[in-house]
């Protein structure tokens, strides 16, 4: 394996000092090159020679919703780095009591060099980026969550080899994770088919961006209400939660709603026999998958969580630059 000085890191130049708060504003050559990158700073990591490329760097990471892998990849991947990621709760922030987006923005690009924020509106992330003088990194928002889609990427690309034809079915609600999921796929040219119940479907922006891109990159992007209709052929299925944070009073109807939407092993048996089984985390087992599933031989869940380090590193050295 190659040391660390003799590896030249392709860092995507195009992306220093750029905001990502949707893969939909990134070209299908830099998602490749982030997948890329991704890949080689795990190889680096595993072989115990971490790139310093971010000494002397901050990068600030404001929380409204509470945080398992988010928060703990990115500020392990800023001290990988040799950065420092510091973590603020927004509630212990002047933005929790009043302050403007406006001004918190241009106080922030004065003491740090990018700005990671898990939100819980789009809006407010945009308008953040909008205002501040450094990156803006999306860690979540009720629309998006590319970073979680660029270490879905990776995973497929380091079990799969490739990405032109494969096809990927997600089945379940029509939320953030599927928003970023469908572009992110449509960049690299899989073919990708949504399923979820009639009142839960994603975004019609979102599918026509992913589309859109899709077609520029000779795939498809399909919806449908049928759950086995999507995973027959699969080569890749993925779910989430039925019921998000901020939903809980909702959980009873979306049970109900959700009802055939289960990744079982009669709807996985319509996929191909090495089909990938994804899911972003946390989970709730014998709810949206069956337990045989997920702790099964075509789980690749705790490595996909694993890429989320690696995948926000090749994000981090990239726009921190």
């Amino acid at each position: 394996m190659k040391l660390l000085e003799e590896v030249q890191l392709q860092i995507v130049d195009s992306l220093k000092g750029k905001d990502l708060l949707s893969l939909a504003d990134y070209t299908s050559e830099e998602v490749q090159q982030l997948i890329d990158l991704a890949i080689q700073l795990k190889t680096i990591t595993k072989a115990g020679k971490c790139s310093t490329l971010l000494e002397g760097k901050t990068l600030a990471m404001i929380f409204e919703k509470n945080s398992t892998r988010t928060r703990i990849s990115f500020e392990v991947g800023m001290h990988q780095l040799g950065g420092k990621g510091m973590f603020m709760n927004a509630r212990d922030l002047q933005i929790g009591r009043g302050e403007s987006v406006h001004d918190t923005a241009h106080v922030m690009s004065g003491y740090v060099d990018g700005i990671m924020i898990r939100a819980n509106s789009h809006a407010m992330v945009a308008e953040l980026a909008e205002h501040a003088s450094i990156p803006v990194i999306n860690g979540l928002t009720d629309l998006a969550h590319p970073c979680q889609a660029l270490a879905d990427l990776e995973t497929i690309k380091e079990v799969k080899g490739e990405f032109k034809g494969l096809k990927l079915a997600y089945i379940g609600d029509g939320n953030n994770v599927a928003h970023s999921l469908v572009v992110a796929a449509a960049h690299v040219g899989m073919d990708v088919v949504v399923a979820s119940p009639t009142n839960y479907e994603p975004s019609g922006e979102a599918m026509k961006i992913a589309t859109e891109i899709a077609t520029q990159n000779g795939s498809t992007v399909t919806f449908t209400n049928d759950p086995f209709e999507a995973a027959k052929d699969a080569d890749v299925i993925y779910t989430d939660v039925w019921t998000s944070m901020g939903q809980e009073e909702e959980s009873a109807k979306r049970l109900k709603d959700f009802e055939g939407f289960q990744i079982s092993e009669a709807l996985v048996a319509n996929a191909k026999a090495d089909y990938m089984f994804l899911h972003c985390l946390p989970a709730h087992r014998e709810e949206e998958v069956a337990t045989t599933i997920i702790d099964g031989d075509n789980s690749y869940i705790f490595q996909q969580a694993e890429n989320r380090l690696h995948a926000q590193k090749a994000v981090l050295v990239s726009v921190l630059g």
